[in-house]
């Protein structure tokens, strides 16, 4: 019986700072990888994440405008 490829990928800039500080990432998904990455270089972790948010501003002011104006899609849900 043939064994399926399962190729858990794991972002790249994640596995080039693992291997700037030497880890090895054998057995490691990238959610376990990026919480061990947190662990020992939080600096990078915060970087990452202030870049991501800076990235992403115009997207997050958007949605935000939309949730101003139209409300949350499970409005209707509420019972208070």
């Amino acid at each position: 019986m043939d064994v399926p490829d399962l190729d858990q990928g794991i972002d790249p800039e994640l596995l080039a700072q693992a291997e700037r500080l030497g880890i090895s990432v054998v057995g490691m998904n990238e959610t376990r990888l990026r919480l061990h990455l947190q662990k020992v270089d939080p600096a990078d972790g915060e970087e990452r994440a202030r870049r991501w948010a800076e990235e992403n501003a115009e997207a997050i002011r958007e949605h935000n405008e939309r949730i101003a104006q139209r409300g949350l899609i499970s409005d209707h849900f509420r019972r208070w």
